[in-house]
């Protein structure tokens, strides 16, 4: 499923970057950003639910123009002087400040990914 592609012109580039794979599993190291009207977010969204993550992994639902000013700010992280659309959901690493992701299937499984490794255990 292609992201949804927010206000600019211009196509959006997908992201590939993934978890594990030049970005460690580490809770609380990663934002989702969100749209409601985005059948991407919100099967990103039931699936961090599903999967227990709410705690680990931090989401912005976008509505306020501060959180597409703060996704415009990774999408520019992710590529130098970036001026093209914004497009959700998106994966972002807070460590660096940019977008890794924006495919939502490379999304669902690095969530899984997230869920299975022990730093996410739930201990009983």
């Amino acid at each position: 499923m292609l992201p949804m592609v927010l206000p600019r012109t211009g196509p959006a580039p997908v992201l590939r970057g993934r978890i594990g794979a030049g970005f460690s599993p580490v809770p609380h190291r990663y934002r989702l950003y969100l749209s409601a009207d985005c059948p991407g977010s919100v099967r990103v969204a039931a699936a961090l639910a599903r999967l227990g993550l709410e705690g680990a992994v931090a989401t912005t639902l976008l509505g306020p123009p501060a959180s597409y000013a703060a996704l415009r700010r990774a999408y520019e992280a992710a590529g130098h002087h970036y001026d093209g659309a914004l497009a959700v959901p998106a994966l972002c690493d807070t460590w660096s400040g940019r977008v890794i992701g924006n495919d939502t299937e490379d999304i669902l499984d690095d969530l899984r990914r997230l869920r299975a490794h022990p730093a996410f255990r739930v201990d009983a």
